[in-house]
């Protein structure tokens, strides 16, 4: 069932399906479909709008003025947060990841929070990775003056979040074979697979390092529905180092996708998990991953608006 949208939002689902002519992917057999998530709301894209929908409205539901939510300095998680908050009327706070950035000038991602009317707060890298904790969360709620806030996780994944994903899978159902989607936290992978039915496969690409999201998303699977499901798999090679490493390699690409298809889809590659995607799934059906006559269907969750970070803020912004 499709998650009913919060007053005041116009989503377009479901979203569009475009398929895509492409040598590297036809000379092996495959169709490349691209699932234009990217489209779905132009201030809440893809996964954003389908993570934060039932989370908004149980804040509301429940009376809530006050959205807080957790991101690092490129947190497309955090501006999605923050417009959500001017379009619905909610004050939000940003507890952000990094406390050597609160003298510093705003980034382009940060500043956009903050003109949408997001109060941040910056806390170093110990405080940050303990925010799970009761404790630790009580006390930024006391920091922020925030103690009546509705608190959303980073990258918006909780068991809301995996069935508002799972709508995802079930407008793909009867449209493809192998659905992949580019990873943060897991929350949408974890929605995709639930939504896509045993018999398709759910295919996450990591862009961090570490190793951990597949416990992460079977807990949010087992909380969200009761017990993880088995159709689903990572690859974690495709992550350039971590969350915002984009290597020239990587632009190359993105660059080189975007000359081949630009012109008929209109997209323009996201750079931080797109971008990781598309050369992914190239990769793959290279060495052969999926058979002849496979339908692999790309989700495109957000769409590219502004310069990659340069590699002295990537530096000081990038770790989990």
């Amino acid at each position: 069932m499709r998650p009913t949208p919060p007053a005041g939002l116009s989503p377009l689902l479901p979203s569009p399906l475009q398929e895509v002519r492409d040598d590297r992917f036809e000379r092996h057999g495959v169709r490349l479909l691209l699932k234009r998530d990217d489209l779905i709301h132009p201030e809440l894209p893809g996964n954003k709008y389908r993570k934060l929908a039932l989370n908004l409205s149980a804040a509301a539901d429940a009376g809530h003025d006050t959205l807080l939510t957790f991101g690092g300095a490129y947190s497309h998680h955090l501006r999605a947060t923050a417009a959500a908050g001017r379009l619905l009327g909610f004050a939000t706070i940003g507890v952000v990841r990094g406390d050597e950035l609160a003298g510093r000038p705003l980034n382009p991602s940060l500043a956009r929070c903050a003109a949408d009317g997001m109060r941040l707060h910056f806390v170093d890298r110990s405080t940050y990775r303990a925010k799970g904790d009761p404790a630790t969360l009580h006390a930024l709620l006391r920091a922020t003056d925030a103690r009546g806030a509705y608190v959303i996780p980073e990258g918006g994944s909780n068991a809301l979040a995996v069935r508002g994903c799972a709508a995802l899978g079930e407008e793909l159902r009867e449209h493809t074979d192998v659905a992949a989607v580019a990873c943060g936290t897991g929350g949408t992978l974890a929605g995709l697979a639930a939504g896509i039915g045993p018999h398709r496969r759910a295919l996450g690409i990591p862009v961090l390092k570490g190793g951990f999201l597949g416990p992460e998303i079977r807990a949010l699977q087992q909380s969200a529905l009761g017990a993880p499901s088995a159709n689903w798999s990572l690859d974690e090679r495709f992550h350039c180092g971590g969350y915002a490493r984009t290597p020239p390699s990587l632009l190359a690409f993105a660059e080189d996708f975007e000359r081949r298809h630009g012109r008929e889809t209109g997209l323009s590659v996201e750079r931080l998990y797109v971008a990781k995607l598309l050369r992914a799934l190239t990769t793959l059906v290279e060495e052969g991953a999926f058979p002849p006559g496979t339908r692999l269907t790309a989700v495109i969750t957000g769409a590219r608006d502004e310069p990659a970070p340069s590699s002295a803020a990537r530096q000081s912004s990038t770790s989990r």
